[in-house]
């Protein structure tokens, strides 16, 4: 099996370098080659240069050509009809979009009339497949899109806020698309009516897992529940040996509260030996000076891994978190101060043994955090980064953050310290992020440093190239975590993770240091059967963990491989990604997880708004 593999990964690298890239917008024409001014008429729109409308016609060319041979028969002719629309993704130039420029002309006018124009999925001229979907599917209302606006009739027009709604709206699950038109009043040039576009997405879906010992999930959920924004989901268990019944668990999620930007969410029920119940309630920073107010509670029983023992046991806990903050813009240094708090009550009743240096994070204990620092945060539009060809809002900024706080602990009381900072924005080459984050608690009684933790985390994807007809980006992250004066017991050791370690390694390591590099090249091809989205990528991972600090001392693995991921942007379904790979250590071959379909993405969206105050992570 392994040379089908090494020969199928060679085939895709030679492919990748002899096809011939180029940007897929030009560089050299604009004083910032990345942000580009919207040109536009009463809405948003990207002209495309001579280089995209060649690559149209190309491509017009081709589907012409298979329309016209396939038109003459019944059986071709239905299945083109079945197989083929029009790509999207030809409209699409790579640009990377500052909005609110193009908006910079209505600053300061007041908000007039707001229209909302909704469309379904997939709209008139598609295919039986899609017609059926936007007859079954039930439009999300009206009032649900307008209770989302962060303006109103009689507001100052502001470019960022509009920009910043735009994003709010489409992280929606149940939508796919959205665009506000601006235009003037005819009768009144200091006043401004919108028209806000949305399209909406499929928001009902199954899921399933398998999970050890014979366990089995299957479950059904709709994130737009009878067209009102809310998400239901139930998931069922059961013993995929002999069928016997597992439990249910219920999920219920109200995104804005009436109207009020609260989230409001609730879980309850049983899978075997595991039960919850979990209530939220809580409000985010949504505008440069706002407010964040939140209060979680949760009952739950669960099986705990403790990986340095390489095993699963029983535990049982309740946790209640409250936390508040305020932000407040300071026009001098184009940021907003904030200030946050946090109070955390955690009960253990059913755990294993514990002491003062075994199994802290099982201890009872009530912990106060404050947090004070600067952020700056604003949007950009793009594709073909984490989807597949819709517009991507993505943050460009920074955030600095000092916490500090006090803890009474089950065996001893403990100062925390901690500092955190992350900043990211477009360059000439893609989009750069470094985070960098360190923390310590400090025993009262002794005045010894305990417990500290540092991580480094570093982040890029280049521009879209193109490459014949298709779309390349490179992906590129480097992440580094580690521990001092860790105690023993469960979550004071490293292991390689899904989010920071390598695809395809199957074996499970420990230390106190980690280091990774992913790198990972996606060809968004132009094919869309079923108006599915298909994209190929190669990769290759490079990780080290153990317990020294010095990284050439501990052990050292490497993975590689190739896969293909399948996306539809008007259906809510994940990604559909099936990987094949190999992993080899020092040693020489390591287990790998040869081939593996998930729905899993690859990494998530970069913001930079501050949140409660937190302990740095070590896991």
């Amino acid at each position: 099996m392994n040379r089908p593999l090494c020969l199928l990964f060679t085939v895709f690298l030679a492919l990748l370098v002899t096809g011939g890239l180029h940007p897929a917008h030009p560089a050299v024409r604009h004083s910032h080659p990345l942000l580009d001014t919207v040109r536009t008429r009463q809405s948003s729109t990207v002209a495309r240069d001579n280089l995209d409308i060649a690559t149209s016609e190309r491509n017009r060319r081709l589907y012409d050509s298979i329309r016209t041979k396939t038109s003459r028969r019944a059986v071709p002719r239905l299945l083109y009809r079945m197989l083929f629309r029009r790509p999207v993704v030809d409209t699409l130039t790579g640009r990377v979009v500052d909005e609110s420029r193009a908006l910079e002309r209505f600053a300061g006018a007041t908000v007039g009339e707001i229209r909302i124009v909704r469309a379904p999925i997939f709209g008139p001229g598609g295919n039986w497949f899609e017609r059926a979907g936007d007859r079954i599917h039930v439009l999300t209302r009206e009032r649900v899109i307008r209770r989302d606006l962060l303006f109103g009739p009689g507001d100052r027009f502001d470019p960022q806020l509009v920009v910043r709604n735009k994003q709010l709206l489409r992280s929606r699950a149940y939508l796919s698309d959205v665009d506000i038109e601006v235009r003037r009043d005819s009768l009144d040039s200091m006043r401004v009516d919108l028209t806000i576009r949305t399209r909406d997405s499929w928001s009902v879906t199954v899921d399933g897992a398998l999970h050890g010992e014979g366990r089995t999930m299957v479950g059904l959920y709709d994130a737009n529940l009878l067209g009102t924004g809310n998400l239901f989901r139930v998931k069922t268990h059961f013993d995929r040996g002999d069928f016997s019944y597992g439990g249910n668990i219920f999920e219920y999620e109200l995104p804005n509260l009436l109207g009020s930007f609260f989230t409001a969410d609730f879980s309850a029920g049983r899978d075997f030996y595991d039960s919850e119940l979990c209530l939220g309630l809580r409000k985010e920073f949504l505008r440069p000076t706002d407010y964040e107010v939140g209060i979680t509670y949760g009952d739950i029983k669960s099986k705990h891994r403790f990986v340095e023992a390489d095993t699963q046991l029983l535990v049982k806990a309740r946790n209640l978190d409250l936390w508040g903050g305020y932000s407040r813009y300071l026009r001098s240094a184009r940021s907003s101060l904030f200030l946050t708090a946090r109070y955390n009550y955690a009960r253990v009743g059913l755990r294993p043994e514990v002491a003062p240096d075994l199994h802290p994070a099982l201890h009872d204990r009530d912990l106060v955090l404050l947090s004070a620092g600067l952020y700056r945060e604003k949007f950009y539009t793009a594709n073909m980064v984490y989807g597949f060809g819709t517009r991507e809002y993505l943050a460009t900024g920074y955030r600095a953050e000092l916490t500090a706080g006090r803890s009474w602990g089950e065996f001893n009381d403990e100062l925390y310290l901690g500092l955190h900072y992350s900043t990211g924005g477009f360059r000439p080459h893609g989009y750069f992020m470094a985070g960098f984050t360190l923390g310590s608690h400090i025993d009262l009684r002794s005045g010894m440093w305990r417990r500290s933790a540092v991580n480094v985390d570093l982040r890029w994807f280049s521009n879209l190239y193109l490459l014949r007809r298709s779309r390349v980006r490179q992906f590129l992250g480097i992440d580094y975590t580690q521990g001092w004066n860790r105690a023993s017991g469960a979550d004071e050791v490293l292991v390689f993770t899904r989010e920071n370690g390598l695809q395809a390694l199957d074996e499970r390591r420990t230390g106190t240091t980690r280091a990774v590099l992913n790198t990972e090249t996606v060809l968004f091809t132009p094919y869309q059967p079923l108006g599915f989205r298909i994209a190929l990528f190669g990769f290759a991972d490079f990780g080290t963990i153990g317990f020294s600090p010095n990284l050439f001392k501990n052990s050292f693995f490497t993975t590689f491989g190739i896969g293909i991921r399948l996306r539809n942007e008007r259906l809510i379904f994940n990604t559909v990604q099936i990987r094949l790979g190999l992993a080899v250590g020092k040693g020489g071959w390591a287990g790998s997880d040869y081939l593996r379909v998930s729905n899993s993405r690859r990494l998530d969206e970069q913001r930079y708004r501050p949140s409660r105050p937190e302990v740095v992570g070590f896991e």
